[in-house]
């Protein structure tokens, strides 16, 4: 699923803006992408705080503790940088690094086995991850068309752990002054995908005779979007972001290496300022919830997982800057 939304944010962010041009090519490609996703401007930067939460889990399908999150804190780090473009600008080659460190605080803990409650020490989370990215901007059907294949490589503090990829092709099914509309398919090159073919959608449509516009992207997000003050814009709406790391684990009930994937849906206000045109900075808070949270053995599907957990809705806040190597108006 991770995989999978990360194609969502890279393919149809790229192909709304480029979907409006008659000859998409590099500086199009770049500013598609770079104006929804921070985190794939050159470099970007973000700090995330999230409010205290009560959680109740299960181990192996049997009731294993509950108790409460009393802080939880992400910083993440990302830096993209295209270096090759075919002289036809049709073909760009991309890489990427990102960092991501997690921090969570607790406070008492109730044991459903033992029937003891205990505390538990603050935990770290350090995950890494790599990217090597093709994209190639053509037509089909007279229509633009893009194709992308991207490998991934992450890990922990301690060492690489998994190699990943993906491929997708989406077709342009409507563009005009007001209304885009795309569709595609992606294919999951990763064994622990439970779906390895999943179909893609996206519309983003500016209402008539309104400062509003409407993006959506099936199923990562759905935000209404205007200006606001010089060099400003706010959004409001829900996305829904995954979040994953390792665990290197040593004790009675589970050995080995773990992965934790979570799925979190977001719903709020967004306001994103630019200072220049290279540096933007935002702002963003509102409710959290999980809806998902497993362990599964690293490698495995996350239906087969070991570990769940439920916890309750939360507040967060999140801000963060970034800056565009390339970008020049």
């Amino acid at each position: 699923m991770k995989s999978k939304i990360m194609s969502f944010v890279f393919v149809f962010s790229t192909l709304q803006v480029i979907a409006q041009e008659k000859e998409p090519g590099v500086k199009t490609f770049a500013k598609a992408v770079v104006d929804k996703f921070p985190n794939t401007r050159t470099f970007d930067v973000q700090y995330e705080a999230l409010g205290p939460s009560n959680y109740d889990s299960r181990l192996f399908g049997n009731k294993y503790e509950k108790g409460r999150i009393e802080d939880h804190n992400r910083f993440k780090a990302a830096f993209n940088l295209p270096f090759y473009a075919s002289k036809s600008k049709k073909l760009v080659l991309t890489t990427s690094l990102r960092y991501k460190y997690e921090n969570y605080g607790f406070g008492d803990i109730y044991n459903y086995q033992t029937n003891e409650t205990y505390t538990k020490e603050n935990q770290e989370f350090h995950f890494w991850a790599g990217a090597l990215t093709a994209t190639y901007m053509s037509t089909l059907f007279k229509k633009p068309v893009i194709y992308n294949a991207t490998a991934t490589i992450d890990g922990d503090e301690k060492k690489l752990q998994r190699l990943k990829g993906f491929a997708s092709a989406v077709l342009v099914l409507k563009r005009t002054p007001s209304t885009t509309i795309t569709a595609g398919a992606l294919v999951l090159l990763d064994p622990s995908s439970i779906v390895p073919v999943t179909p893609l959608f996206s519309i983003n449509h500016k209402f008539k005779q309104s400062k509003w516009d409407m993006d959506f992207i099936l199923p990562q997000r759905i935000l209404f979007r205007r200006e606001l003050l010089e060099n400003g814009r706010i959004s409001l709406g829900t996305e829904l972001n995954t979040e994953s790391f390792y665990l290197n684990l040593d004790n009675q009930n589970l050995r080995g290496v773990y992965e934790l994937n979570q799925l979190e849906l977001k719903s709020g206000i967004t306001y994103e300022y630019s200072f220049t045109p290279k540096l933007i900075a935002f702002v963003k808070g509102g409710v959290n919830n999980v809806v998902s949270a497993r362990l599964t053995e690293k490698g495995e599907r996350t239906n087969r997982y070991v570990y769940d957990q439920k916890e309750d809705a939360q507040g967060y806040f999140r801000f963060g800057v970034s800056y565009n190597l390339f970008n020049r108006k």
